[in-house]
This record gives C-alpha cells, structure tokens and sequence, in this order.
C-alpha cells in the first residue's frame, strides 16, 4: 500500500507524484482514497487542490491514525471503516453519491508489515494473523485446519508458488505434532524444505517462505475478490471523466486492473475483423484509458524506496457510459 518504508525508515506513498499527477486534483471536487493506510495519498491530493478527500479503510489502526488525521484538515477529510470493495455503499450512507476520482493503492501497507503483531512478516517473529480487519480466521486457522489440497491449491494460485504441494504436505506433517502458532515458525518450516537456492549475481535474495506468506494474506483478507469487488464500486460512482488510479504490487492484482480496464474501455477481444457479417462492438464503454501500459516507478524512487520495485499504476477516465455492475477477471 501507500506507506512504503524508504531508506531511513520513513514511511513514503509509492509513486506518489504519478499517482497525483493522474488524479489530477481540481478545487471543489471529492475524491476517495480506498486505502488509507498512512494517509501519503490523502495528504497530497488535498495539499495540491482545495478539495475534499473521502477515505476508505477496514484496518482500525489506520481508522485511529486517519481521525487525527482529518484534525489537519478540518471540513475536506471524512474516514470511512470499511472495505473498500463496498465503496458502492458505505458512500451514499455518509450522503456522497459520486466522486471525481478514485485511488487505490492495493495489497498490504508498511504499517502492516512492519508490526510483528499483526503477523503479516517473518522479518521478526509473531502470531500468525495476517487480517487486516483484525478480526475473522487468521492463517494460523488456515494452516491449521486446511486439508492439503486446499492448502496447496492457495498457496499456489495466490502465491503463484511451483513447490505448494510440498509445503502442504510439510505443513500438514508438522502440524501433527504442533499446530503453527507463530510467522517465525511456518518460516523456518518453509525455508528448511526448500533452502535458498542460488541466487545471481547482483540479485537481493529472497526468502523461500516469501510467496506462501502472500498467499495466505491474500486468502485471509480476500484481496483479490475485494480488488474486483472495488473496481466494479468505482465504476458505479464516479462521475463522467473523474479518474480511477491504481497501484499494484504483483502480477496478480495487476492482471485484474490491466483485464477490467481494457474490458471496460472496449479493448477487450469481441470478433475478427476478417470475418463476413457485422461486428458486434458490445456495450458502450464506460472507461476510456488515458496511457496504454503502466507506470513504473522511476530509478530516482527505486534508489530511495527499494519496496516500489514491483509496483505499477494504471489510470482510466470515466465516460458518460452505465456502470456494467460486477466484474469477474
């Protein structure tokens, strides 16, 4: 998410300056930040315009940071608790029925990662959680009580991880013996099945245990169904030619913004041009994308921000079009 740690342990919003620059802050207008986080995005979007920022959060440690927060901002920042795929409908409840633009910075914060507590890291040892919301199963659940496919299957599709069904079984194995209590613990399982590998030169090596952590996180939290859920919401309330902007952090995610983007822009596939008899051209389009590709951070940042590394953002602009309702990748 937005609070990357940068070198010297300051908390940074990743692409920052891109991710202003593609809202295109106006005086008067509102906008949502789905992921509060730290608040990097907020506090710059409302530092560029005299604007109003709803913002969006189910962490209630960062429920707690945003209500001071908004002390800075007297009248142009609201906290909303909530997820952010429900956009939908936590806003027309605190009476905004359209935006002029939506962010969302995706996937896990700094804050997060950084507090052993909330178990989202193995860097320091604590209780295998991993909810953001702080509240429903935790991965030391799922760990737990899973059967071995199942599990496999998650750490596989989620963590795109080759050797899940032999971290399963090791999982299943062990826990026999003693159930998984702590992030310390599943690590050290993971790394002594696997090792480290080789790494090449001028590559920063990473820990065996990295990709079935991200999956559980992702399984627990439902990040990938609250990122569908979320894109489909910012569909429905912003305003014609208000601006939707995401940031990613994987391959996943982004595969989910790239697809919803061309397919509500228009781009998706629909026939062959080479084929007799008319083309069907499908809905209108209720997006329309303002640069092919994404944004990737610059050298500058990476130099500074080593986190922003895999993080890309892609930006659309509403048209005039219905909203399509929900969408599955």
């Amino acid at each position: 998410m937005d609070n990357a740690r940068a070198k010297g342990g300051k908390h940074i919003p990743v692409l920052l300056n891109e991710v202003v620059h593609a809202l295109k802050p106006v005086d008067g207008e509102v906008y949502v930040d789905g992921t509060f986080g730290a608040g990097g995005y907020c506090r710059a979007v409302l530092e560029t315009a005299d604007c109003k920022v709803i913002a969006i959060d189910r962490d209630p440690d960062a429920i707690r940071r945003a209500e001071e927060f908004a002390k800075e901002f007297p009248g142009r920042f609201q906290i909303v608790e909530g997820c952010f795929g429900d956009m939908a409908a936590l806003l027309p409840a605190v009476g905004i029925n359209k935006v002029d633009g939506v962010m969302l910075d995706i996937g896990v914060s700094s804050f997060q990662l950084d507090e052993a507590e909330r178990g989202f890291s193995f860097r320091e040892d604590g209780p295998l959680d991993m909810r953001m919301a702080q509240d429903g199963e935790t991965a030391a659940d799922v760990v737990n009580t899973y059967e071995q496919d199942t599990l496999a299957n998650i750490i596989y599709d989620y963590g795109e991880e080759r050797q899940s069904r032999k971290i399963a079984a090791a999982i299943v194995k062990d826990r026999e013996e003693e159930p998984f209590t702590t992030t310390r613990q599943l690590a050290g399982l993971i790394e002594r099945i696997l090792g480290f590998g080789q790494r090449k030169k001028g590559q920063k090596q990473v820990h065996p245990a990295t990709r079935t952590f991200q999956a559980l996180r992702i399984h627990v939290n439902d990040e990938l169904g609250e990122l569908r859920r979320g894109l489909a919401g910012a569909e429905e309330i912003i305003a014609e030619d208000g601006r939707l902007v995401v940031v990613s952090f994987h391959s996943l995610e982004d595969r989910i913004v790239k697809q919803f983007m061309a397919e509500r822009s228009g781009r998706s596939s629909g026939g062959s041009r080479h084929m007799p008899g008319p083309i069907d051209m499908g809905p209108e389009p209720s997006f329309r994308q303002i640069k092919k590709g994404a944004v990737k951070p610059s050298d500058d940042e990476l130099d500074v921000n080593p986190r922003a590394r895999s993080s890309r953002l892609r930006v659309a602009e509403r048209t005039g079009a219905s909203a399509k309702g929900a969408w599955h990748a």
